[in-house]
């Protein structure tokens, strides 16, 4: 069988970013992946599956009402390895063009309070497992070490 694409990035080389993961297309749309990074790979902890699924019911959220982009969401969720997030979107679409809106996304988890949307047994198979206190941290974490700064080098995937 061949490698799938996600297994041919050098992940000693990854750092957190916002990378373009792959471009598909569904019939004649082109669909992009992102792969939103937030932690180094096999450098530093994972995320706890409670914030992870936490940043997952409030980034789906935002991005479904997001005025401009929710038309063309198609999926928001975590990595199996718990360091990141993939965002699909309709569209041939670039890691810059996205920047304004992984910030609002991330400045939105990082203040939200109350409530997790869908943290109920009626709306979610888990509703336990959340922890909104931390999805808050590492969204701040994220922000401040990541997308402010953030260089050409961590748009782009490592050689």
């Amino acid at each position: 069988m061949e490698k799938i694409t996600s297994f041919t990035i050098n992940h000693i080389l990854l750092q957190p970013g916002v990378y373009v993961s792959r471009k598909d297309l569904a019939g004649e749309t082109p669909v992009t992946t992102f792969d939103i990074r937030m932690t180094s790979p096999n450098e530093e902890p994972v995320m706890n599956t409670a914030e992870v699924h936490t940043i997952e019911h409030l980034g789906a959220t935002f991005l479904r009402n997001h005025e401009t982009w929710k038309s063309n969401v198609l999926y928001f969720g975590p990595m199996g390895c718990r360091t990141g997030f993939y965002l699909l979107l309709i569209g041939d679409h670039s890691s810059e063009e996205i920047l304004p809106l992984m910030k609002e996304m991330f400045e939105f988890i990082r203040d939200y309070q109350g409530e997790v949307p869908g943290a109920s047994a009626k709306d979610c198979g888990n509703y336990l497992d959340m922890n909104l206190g931390m999805a808050n941290y590492l969204a701040k974490r994220f922000l401040d070490q990541v997308l402010y700064p953030i260089t050409p080098d961590r748009l782009v995937y490592p050689e």
